[in-house]
């Protein structure tokens, strides 16, 4: 192996021969494993050689390509040729707690260390085990870090277990993604050498933030303020597109010599374990805003992505496509245990059911969820629960899914963020049911997907497009006929007079992984003769005129005239239309433009008194259709108003900036440019 790559040396006794480790890639890459091995027992792989800048990807099948074994003339062990190694593959490895209380509890934090052997679980010796190995069987499990273990309460307990030990020793140098990346030495098939001198080796790890349930840890959360660190558009905990915060705006990384040893930095930092995967490519969408960090290299030790070495970048270096990403390890907690699809014509639909106790065989009973208020948001934490992606929809009605003898409601008034782990995190009728339609053919059901859209607007062309016009009420019957102005026109002077409307430019951006489409199917659009195009959403946008604390004065809506891709990226197709009635929707890597002179593109500000403001454009309001990512729904601008001329500036989507900057923007008077009209 690279000297650089394992700086320790191998702790051979005289008359071993050095480990056989196989070919490692040149640049130290470590691979990550296949998704088909679960979260609380993990594979172990061994190392393959690749370019430096191969993408990352697992041994499909989770077994080893060729583990370092060691052996020689010393009793019990053996040297291993790569043909024997390969009947010698470590597959698996786990954490078994041996006190009784913690094994009830999940996540599993301390334990005996084993690994899969034949048909069982064999130990490992703790001779030479030190933190650098505690540490990477703790990134494997979905800890970002290690603690130190009553080694003499274990030994106590584990004289009186027959142990069966397979690996005699193991040398990390604590960086490892994975315990096959360190170098491994074998006892012989069959053997019962005793571990002399030592015990199994016993880990304890430290849970990351979001899997402590005690107050202490959310209390030092609270005190140590904003991340600057964070994962969008991910469909699991533990994944997503990496955005950091720098002179208080997010923005996201270049993929260049992007690894997994920077990847599992970001992944620690987060509080998770080591990285399975480091994503190029915009694998988990594309970001908007700055590129903060260009080739970022890391050694695996640093407690921070900012400790790690990095270049500045220009817009000429990386673009948006090639946004860097991470999939981490996370602790298995066993939420998809707790709830099932059932009736659907694939495992990514059906009636969800949720498990209410177990029955006199010890078999989980199960029960259904109330309709009433079931929505996407409440679909999405279904969807993640199950490990199925996305939410497509939340259904309502679920007769046509009628395949399950469970017939009992035991769940209603479930109303979630969206990004709980499971569906008892989130707010429900505590006690009883209160649901109006206790019939099945009424129970809660989902949709779920892979992959979602990510719509959001283009913040700088509605300042640059902002302006103020008088518009005579002649020329607005249709924008009335739309409930397009305000309330109080009803009361005008038809046709004489005017309204004062603030007009601007939006541009709906598709930056996530599926094309957006309407909720209702072409069936149900309604045609609107005055404007002579069909609406395929009741509210596409929500317009509004805020004070800075937030009250609103004065709103304009929009329904999706109609979606189509205006334009797209230099290699996207355009795929939707809408004349001739044609399919409405907007692709991957387009966007939709509705320019300030359309129709209803406004906000009706008759009424609006001088004074400073916040205008605010809310895309998707009522979560109609499910996107990855709805906090990016938002985009605020300040604006200056003086009963004449209107000032728009700091424009920017709502989760663009840090808290901090955000405070300041709600109490900012002054401005910053002067668009004049």
């Amino acid at each position: 192996t690279p000297r650089d790559c394992h700086p320790h040396p191998w702790p051979h006794t005289q008359g071993v021969p050095p480990p056989f480790l196989g070919p490692t890639p040149q640049d130290c890459h470590p691979h990550p494993w296949a998704p088909n091995c679960g979260s609380a027992v993990l594979p172990i792989l061994g190392l393959h050689g690749a370019g430096t800048a191969a993408p990352h990807h697992w041994a499909p099948n989770c077994r080893a390509e060729a583990v370092g074994s060691v052996g020689g003339n010393s009793a019990g062990l053996t040297w291993l040729s790569p043909s024997q190694a390969e009947q010698n593959q470590v597959e698996e490895v786990r954490l078994r707690p041996v006190v009784s209380s913690a094994r009830k509890r999940l996540p599993v934090t301390e334990g005996v260390v084993e690994v899969r052997y034949r048909e069982g679980w064999a130990q490992i010796c703790d001779k030479g085990w030190n933190h650098s190995n505690s540490r990477v069987v703790c990134g494997m499990m979905g800890f970002p870090a290690e603690k130190k273990v009553n080694r003499n309460f274990y030994k106590l307990y584990l004289e009186r277990q027959r142990l069966s030990y397979w690996l005699h020793s193991v040398a990390c140098t604590g960086n490892e993604v994975h315990i096959s990346m360190c170098p491994l030495e074998f006892y012989r098939a069959n053997s019962t050498a005793s571990c002399k001198g030592g015990m199994p080796a016993v880990v304890s790890c430290v849970p990351g933030p979001l899997f402590t349930m005690g107050n202490a840890q959310k209390k030092k959360q609270r005190q140590q303020g904003q991340p600057r660190i964070r994962l969008k558009g991910g469909a699991k905990f533990g994944e997503g597109r990496v955005e950091v915060l720098k002179n208080n705006k997010w923005g996201t990384i270049c993929d260049d010599r992007w690894n997994l040893l920077t990847a599992s930095v970001v992944c620690r930092e987060l509080g998770f374990g080591s990285a399975k995967e480091a994503l190029t490519g915009a694998r988990m969408g594309q970001g908007m805003g700055p590129i903060h960090m260009n080739e970022v290299q890391c050694t695996g030790s640093e407690k921070s992505i900012w400790s790690c070495p990095y270049k500045n970048i220009t817009e000429e270096d990386c673009k948006h496509a090639e946004d860097a990403g991470v999939r981490c390890n996370i602790p298995y907690m066993g939420y998809e245990t707790t709830i099932r699809l059932s009736g659907g014509r694939s495992r990514f639909e059906g009636r969800v059911e949720v498990a209410v106790g177990t029955d006199s065989g010890g078999l989980p009973t199960w029960g259904l969820i109330c309709g009433d208020g079931w929505g996407t948001l409440e679909a999405m934490v279904a969807c993640r629960q199950l490990g199925l992606g996305f939410a497509n929809h939340g259904l309502q009605e679920t007769w046509y899914w009628d395949a399950s003898n469970v017939t009992e409601m035991v769940l209603s008034g479930v109303k979630c963020a969206g990004h709980e782990m499971a569906l008892t995190h989130c707010q429900h009728h505590a006690s009883g049911l209160n649901c109006k339609k206790t019939g099945t053919r009424f129970a809660a059901g989902v949709i779920c997907s892979e992959t979602a859209s990510d719509l959001l607007l283009h913040a700088s062309l509605v300042q640059e497009t902002a302006y103020i016009e008088d518009r005579p009420l002649h020329m607005l019957y249709c924008a009335a006929e739309e409930n397009c102005l305000s309330s109080t026109a009803r009361n005008a002077n038809w046709p004489y007079g005017h309204r004062r409307l603030l007009r601007f430019s939006s541009q709906i951006h598709n930056n996530g992984r599926a094309d957006f489409r309407p909720k209702a199917g072409r069936h149900s659009w309604v045609w609107h003769e005055c404007h002579r195009h069909y609406h395929s959403m009741d509210i596409f946008t929500h317009y509004d005129i805020l004070t800075p604390n937030g009250t609103k004065v004065a709103e304009g809506h929009k329904a999706s005239f109609c979606l189509e891709d205006t334009e797209c990226q230099e290699d996207v197709a355009k795929r939707y239309e809408c004349a001739n009635f044609g399919e409405q929707g907007i692709t991957v890597g387009c966007w939709d433009l509705y320019r300030h002179d359309i129709d209803c593109q406004w906000i009706d500000i008759t009424d609006v008194k001088p004074g400073n403001y916040i205008l605010q454009v809310v895309i998707n309001p009522n979560y109609e259709v499910a996107e990855s990512d709805f906090t990016n729904n938002a985009m605020k601008c300040n604006c200056k108003y003086d009963g004449h001329r209107i000032w728009v500036h700091t424009c920017h989507i709502g989760d663009a900036f840090s808290e901090e900057a955000n405070k300041r923007f709600e109490q900012y008077p002054g401005q910053l440019n002067n668009q004049i009209v």
